[in-house]
């Protein structure tokens, strides 16, 4: 019985570490508070991008912006995670957040709830997309607002890409058109 015991225990230890998350497999709210399922973006390319309305690198909500206009739709998706953790540069509301992104930038891809990218609270999502244990492709820390990581269609983390690097940049580009 012990035997058959210890089995099972292994088994299911077996399934648990096989069955690695990927990005359908996350929830998280939009900025207006409402439920939005990542799984719904099945079949797209995603760049997900913590982001901030009082920091150096803001500008880059233009540059996010053109990229969604030239390439958004069916195939391909952006979007941004508003963060507190970098130097109190994200302060807003959501509402507050919404109003700069739109008046500032003209921003129409889908801004989420603002959450924690890094520390004790680091949403879930962000936990899957910093460690290599829970997405099977590589550890990073998120160093600073706009930092990006691209998704495949398939739901699976390809890269990540440095704060500075502008969303233009021919890496991120290339990656969206292959």
């Amino acid at each position: 019985m012990k035997k058959i015991s210890l089995l099972l225990l292994l088994a299911s230890f077996v399934l648990v570490v096989s069955a690695q998350q990927n990005f359908y497999d996350f929830g998280v709210k939009d900025i207006e508070g409402n439920a939005f399922d990542l799984s719904d973006l099945k079949g797209k390319k995603v760049l997900v991008v913590n982001t901030a309305s009082k920091c150096g690198l803001t500008p880059q909500y233009k540059q996010l912006q053109a990229l969604y206009e030239n390439f958004g739709g069916d195939n391909f998706v952006i979007i941004g995670f508003p963060a507190n953790n970098f130097a109190n540069q994200e302060p807003g509301t959501n509402e507050e957040i919404v109003e700069f992104c739109e008046k500032n930038y003209g921003v129409t891809f889908p801004m989420m709830d603002k959450i924690s990218v890094k520390g004790d609270d680091m949403h879930p999502l962000y936990q899957w997309l910093t460690q290599k244990s829970k997405n099977g492709k590589m550890d990073s820390e998120v160093g600073w607002n706009f930092q990006k990581y691209l998704i495949d269609e398939d739901g699976n983390l390809v890269d990540m890409v440095e704060p500075k690097v502008k969303p233009d940049d021919e890496k991120i580009v290339s990656w969206i058109k292959k």
